[in-house]
């Protein structure tokens, strides 16, 4: 079986582990405390609002994020039942930042379905979001009750820097995106994929587990100059599977960066690479919002991108950066030593330079 789908096999055992633990946090937001508790007269409300709360995290997804906090704990070997409330708080950080996102980017779709502001609305949604968020500080607070103090407050303090940087990510995209530059280069848009691909998906998961296997601070910083590198192939396929692919039949709309504006290395190579005509062009589609943008101009921008390279280019640099991610593991993170632990997160570096959604 080629790695690739081995790890998705690894995903899968993961999710089963972890999945029943957040479903039984879950049930805490219907569990209000006696003297605040709500008439049962009010009881369809507060079933609306559970299910609103609980969509997203009901729709599961790869689990790729937390499964890295499992397997890099147990490569340094730790105990992985202790290690499942981190992984669990994971996810949910996944869930409620994803259903923000979606407010943000105006999304039509989230793993294969209508996504929550389509579903609810962007005030509901956010609600919903924020519930989340709450539910995930809950869930990290949780090893206080299984961890030693000193090392439950690490994995705290980790969390807000790694969700701190995240959403700097975030307010630099988003600020670029609507000030429509034209003038960005490829290291700005590293900039962003550091701050929310980088840290976020592979660099703080590994961070988190290795943390609750006592790691060194230098081992930690070897592995956020591992995950950095990952984390910009990771984007750079994420990106060019929302022009290419249409995720297995999950996703019905292509190009949905285009639609947004959002910068991308593909839309920065095609900016810095087109010719004046096609780019004053490029440039009036680009200054349309959402709603303003065809599907006609949408294919146009990709047929560009096609044509002058840019696909191909953001290709080579996604499997350029796996090249040096990959070394890096196999000489400096020889210390994630535990069988079959460390050959798992080697398949994951395979899985993300070669998924197709």
């Amino acid at each position: 079986m080629p790695k690739p789908y081995k790890f998705l096999e690894v995903l899968e055992n993961y999710k089963k582990i972890i999945w029943p633990y957040i479903e039984t946090n879950l049930d805490q937001i219907k569990n209000y405390p006696s003297f605040c508790k709500v008439d049962k007269k009010y009881q369809s409300i507060l079933d609306f609002h559970f299910k609103m709360v609980s969509d997203y995290p009901q729709r599961k997804g790869k689990y790729i994020r937390p499964t890295l906090v499992m397997l890099t704990a147990q490569a340094l070997g730790f105990d992985p039942k202790l290690a499942i409330p981190t992984a669990a708080a994971m996810q949910l950080s996944e869930d409620w930042m994803l259903g923000h996102d979606d407010v943000e980017d105006q999304s039509l779709q989230r793993r294969g379905l209508p996504s929550i502001n389509q579903i609810y609305g962007n005030e509901l949604a956010i609600n919903a979001g924020d519930n989340l968020h709450l539910l995930m500080w809950k869930v990290i607070n949780n090893n206080f009750s299984v961890l030693k103090n000193r090392l439950a407050q690490k994995i705290y303090q980790e969390f807000f820097d790694m969700v701190n940087r995240t959403i700097l990510g975030q307010t630099i995209e988003i600020k670029w995106t609507q000030d429509n530059r034209f003038d960005l280069t490829e290291e700005d848009i590293l900039l962003i994929l550091e701050s929310k691909t980088g840290y976020y998906t592979i660099a703080g998961p590994m961070r988190l587990g290795a943390i609750l296997a006592g790691a060194t601070d230098k081992q930690l910083e070897l592995i956020y100059r591992f995950g950095v590198i990952l984390g910009r192939s990771f984007q750079i396929i994420d990106d060019l599977l929302d022009l290419t692919s249409d995720f297995a039949g999950q996703k019905k709309q292509i190009g949905n960066d285009i639609y947004e504006g959002k910068r991308t290395i593909m839309l920065i190579h095609l900016l810095n690479n087109i010719d004046d005509h096609n780019k004053e062009k490029l440039k009036s589609i680009l200054l349309k919002n959402r709603t303003q943008k065809t599907p006609d101009e949408v294919i146009w921008v990709i047929d560009q991108m096609k044509q002058i390279g840019s696909l191909e280019y953001s290709k080579k640099l996604a499997a350029k950066f796996s090249q040096t991610a990959t070394e890096i593991f196999d000489t400096e993170l020889k210390f994630l030593s535990e069988e079959p632990f460390r050959s798992q997160i080697s398949d994951c570096i395979d899985f993300i330079t070669t998924r197709t959604h």
